[in-house]
């Protein structure tokens, strides 16, 4: 805890959005501000409140089932959790693979320092640093500057993190870079869905995507994508309801 407190004190967030086009890094600011202010203390509570224990265990069956796929993970397995928030899904996530490859080793990362100081609390499994999903190199080089962070990884996931990115071509071309030649890429995230208040209350910047939108921009940078909706998986607040989407991407 004492070394993660120190590389949060020595990083400066503007630094890591650095190249950023100055709209994206406005937003970016928002949005800290937002998951700071309404998220950080209760981001259990808000997810669990959305999908339930049902659709959670779903959501998690769904991105370590395509973790384990082929090809095969190796003993030594390295996992990124991009936009890991305060670590709800990491921390499961982990567990459930670590029965599995117990040696895999897995990092985090997110922009908002209030969510890396309660995954940090959560777990001492996962590696966590700061950065942005539009500019993963810049904060993988200022990471190691404090701690052991790979180059690249054998598998990254973002869960419900998409649409709150300001640039999702950006997103997937850096997913790819920081993936070794046999990684693979999972997102999950929302359908296409009419609720612009999501934008205030959440601090979505995307009201979801269409799946054939996600495939297209995700061939340009993987030679593999498919994408599924999660069966029985539903968003639910105050009677509005978003399908989900799965998608498995191969460089």
């Amino acid at each position: 805890m004492e070394r993660f407190n120190e590389y949060l004190k020595n990083t400066d967030i503007c630094e890591l959005l650095h190249g950023l086009p100055p709209s994206y890094i406005q937003t970016i600011i928002k949005q800290i501000k937002h998951f700071t202010e309404k998220e950080a203390g209760r981001r259990d509570q808000i997810v669990l409140s959305y999908f339930g224990e049902k659709g959670v265990e779903h959501i998690v069956n769904t991105v370590a089932n395509y973790l384990l796929s082929p090809p095969k993970p190796k003993e030594d397995t390295r996992i990124l959790d991009i936009g890991a928030g305060n670590g709800f899904f990491t921390t499961k996530i982990a567990d459930r693979i670590q029965k599995h490859i117990p040696n895999a080793s897995f990092y985090a990362v997110d922009i908002t320092p209030a969510m890396l100081q309660e995954l940090n609390r959560r777990t001492n499994k996962v590696t966590c640093f700061l950065g942005a999903a539009e500019n993963l190199t810049k904060a993988i080089k200022h990471a190691q500057k404090f701690m052991d962070i790979p180059d690249k990884y054998d598998a990254a996931y973002s869960i419900l993190t998409l649409h709150h990115c300001t640039d999702i071509r950006k997103v997937l071309r850096n997913m790819k870079q920081v993936l070794n030649k046999n990684g693979k890429a999972i997102i999950i995230d929302l359908h296409q869905h009419p609720y612009r208040e999501f934008r205030e209350e959440m601090g979505d910047i995307h009201l979801g995507f269409k799946p054939e939108h996600i495939v297209e921009t995700a061939k340009k940078f993987f030679t593999h994508v498919s994408i599924e909706k999660i069966p029985g998986t539903r968003c639910q607040c105050t009677q509005r309801t978003v399908q989900l989407f799965a998608a498995y991407l191969i460089p």
